[in-house]
C-alpha cells in the first residue's frame, strides 16, 4: 500500500449468505470492531439483505454495497435490479464483473462494461473484479488477459469517473479454494493493473487509483499482501462473514 497517495480499502462480499436477520446479527459483530478503522470498510450483501444493512451502517463510516446490477435503468429483465433502483435506497457500491458471474452465469467484458456505464450513470461506485484461470496463468498470458479485462471494461469511462471506481485483481483460481497468489504474484498483477490505468488516463490517475487483491484474503496473509506497494486493500470473501476474521484485515489495512 501507499496510503500517501491513494485510500485503502477494505470490502466485504458476502455472496449469497446471510438472511436478514442474519444480516443484522453480523453487522452488529463488525461494527464495534473497525468503528476506529484506518481504512474505508464497505460490506457489499445480497438484495434482500440490503435495507437491513443500510439501517445497520447507520451512523458508522462502513459504505453498503450491492453484488451485482442490470445495465438497464428499468424494463422486461425478470429477475433483474438496475442500478437506479439500488440508488434509490441509498447503495454506495456495486461489485461488477466478479469471476463467479463470468463463471456460471454468462456474464463478459462487454456486458461488465455495459453495468459499469449504468452504475456510473446512477451515481454509483463501482468495484470491477478481473482475474485469470489457472490455465491461462499456466499459459503465461496472466498479464495481457487482465489487461484486456480492464481495458474493455473502462470503454466510455472518463479520467473524472474513474476517481468513482476500485478495481480488485481476483485470480480465479484462488477465489473459494483456499488457495492464494503469493504476495509477488498479487502485487505484479496490481502492477500490472496500474500500469494499464497510467497508459489510459495518465500517471497521476494510476498513482491515486484503489486496486484490491481479492482473492482468498485472510486474517494470516493479509499482511504481507497489502505490504505490496500496489495493493491497496482486499475484496474479502469468506472471512468477511466473521467479525473478527474480517476487522483483523481491516486491521491490517489500517496501519
Amino acid at each position: 500500500m501507499n496510503k500517501q497517495l491513494r485510500k485503502a480499502v477494505i470490502a466485504g462480499n458476502w455472496k449469497m449468505n446471510k438472511t436478514p436477520a442474519e444480516a443484522k446479527e453480523l453487522m452488529e459483530g463488525i461494527k464495534p470492531l473497525v468503528a476506529d478503522a484506518g481504512c474505508g470498510v464497505v460490506v457489499c450483501v445480497p438484495y434482500v439483505d440490503l435495507e437491513t444493512v443500510l439501517e445497520a451502517a447507520k451512523g458508522t463510516k462502513i459504505g453498503v454495497g450491492a453484488e451485482n446490477c442490470h445495465w438497464a435503468p428499468s424494463g422486461a429483465f425478470t429477475g433483474e435490479i438496475s442500478a437506479p433502483m439500488l440508488k434509490s435506497m441509498g447503495v454506495q457500491y456495486v461489485i461488477i464483473g466478479h469471476s463467479e458471474r463470468r463463471t456460471y452465469f454468462g456474464e463478459t467484458d462487454a456486458t461488465v462494461n455495459k453495468r459499469i456505464r449504468a452504475a456510473l450513470d446512477a451515481g454509483l461506485q463501482v468495484i470491477l473484479c478481473v482475474g485469470e484461470s489457472l490455465e491461462q496463468r499456466e499459459q503465461g498470458v496472466t498479464g495481457e488477459h487482465v489487461a484486456m479485462q480492464v481495458k474493455i471494461a473502462l470503454n466510455g469511462v472518463s479520467k473524472d469517473e474513474l476517481k468513482k471506481m476500485i478495481i480488485a485483481y481476483e485470480p480465479i483460481w484462488a477465489i473459494g479454494t483456499g488457495r492464494t497468489a503469493t504476495a509477488q504474484q498479487a502485487g505484479e498483477v496490481c502492477g500490472t493493473i496500474r500500469s494499464v490505468i497510467a497508459g489510459l488516463y495518465g500517471k497521476d490517475s494510476a498513482d491515486a487509483f484503489t486496486i484490491q487483491y481479492g482473492g482468498s484474503m485472510n486474517p494470516k496473509n493479509a499482511a504481507e499482501l497489502l505490504a505490496q506497494p500496489d495493493v491497496d486493500g482486499g475484496l474479502i470473501g469468506g472471512a468477511s462473514l466473521k467479525p473478527a476474521d474480517f476487522a483483523q484485515i481491516v486491521q491490517a489495512a489500517g496501519k
